[in-house]
């Protein structure tokens, strides 16, 4: 059975509407797909208490920047340098579509770096499919961060999922360093 002329222009033209018609619907789920900015604000400042100075202009700088996350990685973590360092930390992830799990990390790194600290950490997460591809190396760059009122953020990325952990904590450690996180579905005190 052939189609005719008409009826093909017909169908070609059908299937282009419908395209145009389906890209702001695609879009506008992508949308409730990702937490809003006054969510994560409302989020991170019941997270961090009201003494987090900084922390409206640190978040609003990364939505400008990347967006709505479509997960939440919320946790602590502790760690220490003296040239070589160490970080531990576990918390939960969430996704906006729902859902949630305990996840760990620990990182090794080098570089000019010193002291040792505690943190609360509050991660906003880009394009991460599920859970289990939240669980490799994510390359960091401790010293490349923009910083607010003592509230820190730096990103880290492998392939199309950007992480943007916020950073508020205490103790003294300075300098620069290159390392990796490595995310874990369970607790492991080997960095590596």
């Amino acid at each position: 059975m052939s189609v005719s002329r008409p009826s093909r222009c017909f169908l070609c033209l059908a299937l282009v509407g419908a395209a145009l018609l389906l890209g702001p619907i695609q879009a506008a789920f992508a949308e409730e797909d990702g937490y809003d900015q006054d969510t994560v604000l409302d989020e991170a400042t019941s997270f961090f208490g009201e003494g987090a100075k900084g922390l409206g202009k640190v978040i609003e700088k990364i939505f400008s920047e990347q967006g709505r996350p479509n997960a939440i990685i919320a946790g602590e973590e502790a760690g220490g340098a003296l040239v070589v360092g160490l970080r531990y930390g576990s918390g939960i992830l969430r996704f906006k579509k729902g859902g949630s799990r305990k996840i760990h990390w620990n990182s090794p790194s080098i570089g000019i770096d010193a002291g040792g600290n505690a943190a609360k950490v509050f991660t906003l997460v880009y394009n991460l499919p599920s859970t289990r591809a939240l669980f490799q190396r994510f390359p960091a760059i401790d010293g490349s961060l923009y910083y607010v009122a003592g509230v820190g953020v730096n990103y880290h990325q492998s392939g199309n999922i950007i992480l943007a952990p916020i950073r508020l904590g205490v103790g003294l450690r300075a300098g620069v360093n290159v390392g990796y996180i490595h995310y874990r579905a369970k607790k492991s005190w080997n960095p590596f």
